[in-house]
């Protein structure tokens, strides 16, 4: 049964692809004109993502320290990788950013070309001029006020503990001089693990977006900027673990009815 929806899953998960990719296709020319950022095509593609997360009853998901985003303030955004789930729930951000994704993701049919069309960004892994021209255009765009995402991991974890992290987004944050937004994620392996061919439809998932860390405090530094935000996820998703397996709180209103008993 969870083969056969998976597989219906996918089936309406390239369809309303399509549809979304004709669409932008469509008013492209148009949004163009006022939006050379392309904010509404990056609104438009997170509402899709983020619907396959709300289309099912059985999949919770809980965003914590979003008032973390400042409107009009652009960022480095670092999440930690679990699963292919992440992009999904990270699409209810409700924040303009352009991701990062190797290369490969964007010559999906539609899925991939969608990403194209909102200006994400693709790197090449092990290559390194098309690191270097992903480097330029993230910059570009921060300096144009738009927030990157990336997963300094740069693959999903095997294990669900937090991986080794490269340096590219924390050196974007110094170079540019830009605050870095740590987010931690936890839950979403439970939806589809790495090598996994189906999907389970049951799975509680958490955000948390972390304060901004500002490069100012790592004189330069790379890789003091990059050790101390891996030491901060690490223990914000241990934390957040450990809150999961705390037993649910007694209502107040409940302690005071037996107390006036």
């Amino acid at each position: 049964m969870t083969q056969l929806l998976s597989v219906l899953y996918c089936f309406y998960f390239f369809f309303t692809a399509a549809l979304l990719f004709f669409f932008l296709v469509l008013i492209g020319p148009l949004v163009s004109l006022f939006d050379s950022r392309k904010s509404l095509v990056h609104y438009l593609t997170s509402l899709w993502g983020y619907h396959f997360v709300l289309l099912n009853p059985f999949w919770k998901c809980r965003i914590e320290g979003a008032d973390n985003l400042r409107r009009g303030q652009n960022y480095v955004l670092v999440a930690n990788h679990q699963s292919l789930a992440d992009v999904f729930v990270l699409a209810g951000l409700r924040h303009h950013y352009k991701w990062v994704s190797k290369e490969s993701l964007l010559r999906i049919p539609f899925f991939g070309w969608n990403m194209g069309l909102s200006g994400y960004v693709a790197i090449k892994r092990g290559d390194i001029r098309s690191i270097k021209e992903m480097m330029s255009t993230c910059k570009q765009w921060l300096a144009r006020g738009v927030s990157i995402m990336m997963f300094p991991e740069g693959t999903r974890s095997e294990t669900g503990q937090i991986g080794h992290f490269r340096d590219g987004s924390f050196r974007l944050s110094i170079d540019c001089n830009v605050p870095l937004i740590p987010i931690v994620i936890t839950g979403t392996r439970d939806v589809i693990a790495k090598h996994s061919r189906s999907f389970k439809f049951g799975a509680n998932m958490r955000i948390k977006v972390l304060p901004p860390v500002f490069p100012e405090a790592f004189m330069g530094s790379s890789g003091k900027m990059r050790d101390h935000v891996r030491q901060l996820m690490e223990s914000t998703l241990l934390c957040m673990r450990q809150e999961e397996l705390l037993p649910a709180p007694i209502a107040y209103v409940e302690t005071q009815k037996t107390v006036t008993r």
